[in-house]
C-alpha cells in the first residue's frame, strides 16, 4: 500500500479512493498514454506522453528539447504530477444529475529526474517498446547513439500515489427509479484493429500483433477466445468486466471462498478491481477467457469462472479460475455453469478434451469435479505457487468427448431436480 499524503487524500467521494499498490500498477500497465503536469515560469503546463512502469519507477518519454526535460536537468529535478486514466463505461441515469462514468485513474506526485546514463536510458526505452508488444524490442532495430541522444526519459519514483475509480451501475435517487427513462451502463474498452502492413512489408504479421489470444493467422476471430453470454435456469454467464468488481467483492468476501485460490482474500474493493484487471489483461494476452456468474433468479453477481490453456489445434481447453460466493454453494449454480461451459466446449467448439486443475488440499473442489463426471488423471507435483509462497501439488482431472454424452445426461437430470435458489 502507498501511504496517503496531504496531496493524495481525497476531499470528497472518499469511497472511490484507494492507495493499493497492485491496483495502481494495473492501471499504469494497462494504459498507453498519460498526462505530465509541471510548472514553468509560474505557468502550468500539461503534456500528453508515453510511459512505462518498471518496478516502482515510472518512465516518461520525451524529446531532449522539450520544456520539462530541459527543466529536469538540474540536480533538484522537476516537481511533477502525472495522471493516467482508463475510461471503462458511460453511466446513463434516469436523472441528468446522476449521469456519470466508470473509470480507473492514477495520480502520482513527486520529483522526476532525467535518465542520464546510456545503459539506463536503453533499458527504459526497451521496456517502453516491449509495452506496446511483448517481443517487439527483439523484432525491431534498437536506437543508434545519435537517436538515443535525441531522446529524453524522465524517471519518477512511485511513492506518492493514489488510485481513484468508479465501478458498478446506476446510482439514481429512490424517487427517480420509476421514471420512464432508460438507465444503464455502456461499457467502453480500447481494442486493437487488424494490423495494416506498411507498403513494401513482406514479412508476416508477428504473433504479438495478431488478434487477441490468436496463436496464428488462421485463428483470427476464433470463437475459442470469445466469452459469449451463456444462459441457464440457475446461472447466467456474461463476459467479465471491471464494472463487476464491486459486486464480486461483496458476494465473495469470505475466507472460505479464497482458501485454495491463487489470490488471497481481497481486503477491499480496490484489491478486487486489481484481480479483475489481471484477469482482463490475461484475456488480452490470450491466456484466459473469463466470465462473471450471475444468479438467474435475482440477477446478483455471485462469482467468476474461466477457460484457460485454450488450444484449438489440439481441441482442448481447461476450466478453472472459479470462485463462487459462499451463499450460492450447492445451489445448482456451479453445476450449471460447468454444464454450460462443457456444452460450449464439446458441442459448439468441437473440443475433444476438457481439463480441470485443483489444489491437492482442496477436497471439496475435487469432489465437485468428480460429480461432474471427470476422471482424475494424476497429480502434478510442485505445480504452482500458493499466495503464501508454498508449492502446491495439483490434482488434474479431464473429461473426453466420448464421456461427454453420459455426463451431460447425468448433469441435466441432476439440475432438473434442483430448485433455482439465490439471495432476494
Amino acid at each position: 500500500m502507498y501511504a496517503p499524503t496531504a496531496r493524495t487524500t481525497a476531499s470528497r467521494s472518499r469511497d472511490r479512493m484507494s492507495y493499493d499498490r497492485a491496483a495502481a500498477h494495473a492501471v499504469l500497465d494497462e494504459a498507453y498514454h498519460c498526462v505530465l503536469g509541471f510548472v514553468v515560469d509560474g505557468e502550468p503546463r500539461l503534456l500528453p506522453t508515453l510511459h512505462v512502469r518498471v518496478g516502482d519507477t515510472l518512465y516518461l518519454h520525451g524529446s531532449t528539447g522539450s520544456r520539462p526535460l530541459l527543466a529536469a536537468r538540474g540536480d533538484a529535478g522537476l516537481p511533477v504530477c502525472v495522471t493516467v486514466t482508463l475510461l471503462d463505461g458511460l453511466v446513463y441515469a434516469r436523472s441528468q444529475f446522476h449521469h456519470s462514468a466508470n473509470y480507473r485513474s492514477v495520480v502520482a506526485h513527486g520529483t522526476a529526474h532525467l535518465v542520464t546514463t546510456e545503459h539506463d536510458k536503453r533499458s527504459a526505452m526497451t521496456a517502453l517498446v516491449e509495452k506496446v508488444g511483448a517481443g517487439r524490442a527483439a523484432d525491431s532495430r534498437p536506437p543508434t547513439r545519435r537517436e538515443l541522444a535525441e531522446t529524453a526519459v524522465l524517471a519518477l519514483p512511485l511513492r506518492e500515489v493514489s488510485v481513484r475509480a468508479r465501478t458498478g451501475r446506476v446510482r439514481d435517487d429512490p424517487a427517480d427509479l420509476d421514471l420512464p427513462h432508460w438507465a444503464g451502463v455502456v461499457p467502453l474498452r480500447l481494442t486493437a484493429g487488424p494490423p495494416e502492413p506498411d507498403a513494401g512489408v513482406a514479412v508476416p504479421v508477428p504473433a504479438y500483433l495478431r488478434p487477441t489470444g490468436s496463436p496464428g493467422p488462421d485463428s483470427a476471430g476464433s470463437p475459442w477466445w470469445q466469452p459469449v453470454p451463456l444462459r441457464g435456469a440457475h446461472v447466467l454467464l456474461e463476459p467479465l468486466a471491471l464494472a463487476h468488481a464491486d459486486e464480486l467483492f461483496t458476494a465473495t468476501a469470505e475466507p472460505e471462498v479464497w482458501a485454495h485460490l491463487g489470490h488471497p482474500l481481497p481486503a477491499d474493493p480496490a484489491a478486487m478491481r486489481a484481480i479483475v484487471t489481471a484477469a482482463l489483461a490475461a484475456r488480452q494476452r490470450g491466456e484466459r477467457v473469463p466470465w462473471v456468474q450471475r444468479c438467474a433468479r435475482t440477477g446478483a453477481v455471485v462469482g467468476s469462472t474461466s477457460y484457460y490453456e485454450v488450444d484449438p489445434e489440439q481441441r482442448c481447453v481447461a476450466v478453472g479460475h472459479t470462485w463462487l460466493g459462499r451463499p450460492w454453494w450447492r445451489s445448482g449454480i456451479n453445476t450449471e455453469a460447468k454444464l454450460l461451459l462443457l456444452t460450449r466446449a464439446f458441442d459448439e467448439l468441437g473440443a475433444v478434451r476438457v481439463v480441470w486443475h485443483t489444489d491437492i488440499r482442496n477436497t471439496r473442489s475435487q469432489a465437485a469435479i468428480e460429480r461432474l463426471g471427470a476422471t482424475r488423471e494424476g497429480v502434478l507435483r510442485m505445480h504452482r505457487r500458493r499466495p503464501d509462497g508454498s508449492w502446491r501439488d495439483t490434482a488434474q482431472y479431464a473429461m473426453t468427448v466420448d464421456e461427454w454424452p453420459n455426463a451431460q445426461a447425468r448433469l441435466r437430470e441432476k439440475l432438473r431436480r434442483t430448485t433455482p435458489v439465490g439471495r432476494g
